[in-house]
C-alpha cells in the first residue's frame, strides 16, 4: 500500500497489506478514515480469500473482522453511513447477485435485496448522500441503480446505450454522476465520458476524446472539485467544470504489477514522515 506524495510527486510505501489479504479481485473501500479489505482471490483458479481485514492510520495497524455470508471475490464494496455494502461479485467463476451490508456499530453482516442481474464488480459510487450502482447488458446498455440504504432496495434510475470494449467506472460529484468507459470497440487507449445529472435527470456526453498516449485509465477518484485519474504510466488531474473535465496537472503513475485500488485517506504527519523517511533511506524500517 501506497501513498502519492504530491509534494515530491512520489509514490511513498506504508507498508505491505497482511500476508493472509489479498486485493486482486478484492472489494476495497474506506469509510471513517479506515481502510477495508473484503473478499479477494489468489492464484489462477482464483481461490476465494475468506478473511477481511481494516486498516487504521492512526496507529498504522491492521485488524480482522468477519466476512459476509456468500464468499466472493471481485466484489465492489462502498462504505455509507456507518455500514460497508457488498454488491455482486463472484463464486467459484460464476456472478452472484447478492448484496450484503456489514455495520461497524454491530459487526454483523445482513442481506440485503439483490441486484437485477449477477454481476462480476458493478461500479458504485456514492453523490448527494445515496449509493448508486451501474450495471451493464448485451447491445451495450448501461442502467444505473440506486440502492436504497435505508429500505435496502435496488431502484432504477436511468439507461444509456454506448459501446464499449471492456466494463467502466463511475464516479459521483455533487448531483452528477460519471460514467467513463474505455473504448468503443478495440480502441482501449480512448477513454470517453458521460454525465447524468441526478437533478435533472439528463445525460451530456462531455466533448472532446480523453485520449491517453501513455495507457488505459485503470481508475478514478474525485477529492473536492479536483478528478484523480490513474493508470501504470500517469496520474492526470482534471479540474471539473459544469460538464466538462479540463487537465490541469499531470503527476507520477502507479507503476507497480498487480489489482489496482485507489482511494483517499488522512494520514496521520507522523506515519508520512516516517514513510518518506524509510523511502529516501530504505536501510532504516520502522514499524
Amino acid at each position: 500500500m501506497c501513498f502519492l506524495n504530491e509534494s515530491d510527486n512520489q509514490w511513498v510505501s506504508l507498508g505491505c497489506i497482511p500476508d493472509n489479504a489479498s486485493t486482486f479481485l478484492a472489494g476495497v473501500t474506506t469509510l471513517n478514515n479506515k481502510v477495508f479489505i473484503v473478499g479477494g482471490a489468489r492464484g489462477a483458479n482464483k481461490q476465494v480469500v475468506e478473511r477481511s481485514f481494516c486498516y487504521d492510520p492512526e496507529n498504522h495497524t491492521w485488524s480482522e473482522f468477519s466476512s459476509p455470508h456468500q464468499l466472493r471475490y471481485e466484489v465492489t464494496l462502498v462504505g455509507h453511513e456507518g455500514y460497508l455494502y457488498a454488491f455482486g461479485g463472484e463464486y467459484e467463476r460464476v456472478p452472484v447477485a447478492y448484496v450484503e451490508k456489514y455495520s461497524l456499530s454491530t459487526q454483523i453482516w445482513t442481506f440485503g435485496k439483490e441486484l437485477p442481474q449477477p454481476m462480476a464488480g458493478p461500479p458504485a459510487t456514492k453523490a448527494m448522500g445515496r449509493v448508486f450502482i451501474s450495471l451493464w447488458k448485451p447491445q451495450d446498455t448501461t442502467i444505473i441503480y440506486e440502492y436504497d440504504t435505508d429500505k435496502d432496495d435496488v431502484i432504477p434510475v436511468s439507461s444509456i446505450n454506448r459501446p464499449q470494449s471492456y466494463g467502466h467506472c463511475m464516479v459521483g460529484h455533487r448531483d452528477n454522476l460519471y460514467i467513463m468507459r474505455n473504448g468503443p470497440s478495440d480502441d482501449f487507449l480512448r477513454c470517453t465520458i458521460e454525465n447524468f445529472n441526478l437533478s435533472t435527470q439528463q445525460w451530456t456526453t462531455l466533448s472532446g476524446q480523453y485520449v491517453n498516449s501513455k495507457g488505459a485509465l485503470f481508475t478514478a477518484v474525485i477529492r473536492g472539485d479536483t478528478v484523480f485519474t490513474l493508470n501504470r504510466m500517469m496520474t492526470l488531474q482534471y479540474k471539473i467544470d459544469t460538464c466538462s473535465w479540463k487537465p490541469i496537472k499531470e503527476k507520477s503513475g502507479f507503476n507497480k504489477a498487480g489489482t489496482m485500488h485507489t482511494f483517499f485517506l488522512r494520514l496521520p504527519t507522523e506515519i508520512k514522515l516516517m514513510a518518506s523517511k524509510l523511502y529516501k533511506n530504505p536501510h532504516q524500517s520502522f514499524v
